[in-house]
């Protein structure tokens, strides 16, 4: 079963989303903010996580940062409210595998979750 990490400070969006992903069939956790997602990720490899950019503490970019310079490994899709040229562009330079913005369709989501986690 393939494992998903929500990275999200919206607590209501990470049970949702949660069910949702379960439903479907993947392993699904959720921490609510940059700090608590590379302490998971130090203790527990995941497949892919689904990243928030605006957090209290660190954001969504810093923990990209982290997880290059801790080589910590993850396929990383960036679903946020702020989305922009700008940082489409950032987070793809950082190793962010795609970009999604929030409110977003769930099957859309779905067809780019699997689009990511088969490649290779």
């Amino acid at each position: 079963m393939e494992s998903i990490l929500i990275v999200d400070d919206d607590v209501n969006l990470c049970k949702v989303l949660s069910e949702e992903l379960s439903e479907v069939g993947y392993e699904v956790n959720y921490v609510n903010n940059g700090f608590e997602a590379l302490d998971f990720l130090k203790k527990k490899s995941v497949d892919l996580m689904l990243l928030d950019l605006k957090m209290p503490g660190i954001d969504g970019f810093e923990v990209l940062k982290e997880m290059e310079f801790r080589d910590l490994k993850a396929k990383v899709i960036v679903l946020t409210a702020y989305a922009d040229v700008k940082s489409v562009i950032d987070s793809a330079k950082m190793g962010a595998n795609d970009f999604l913005s929030k409110p977003y369709d769930f099957d859309e989501l779905l067809i780019t979750i699997r689009k990511v986690l088969q490649k290779e």
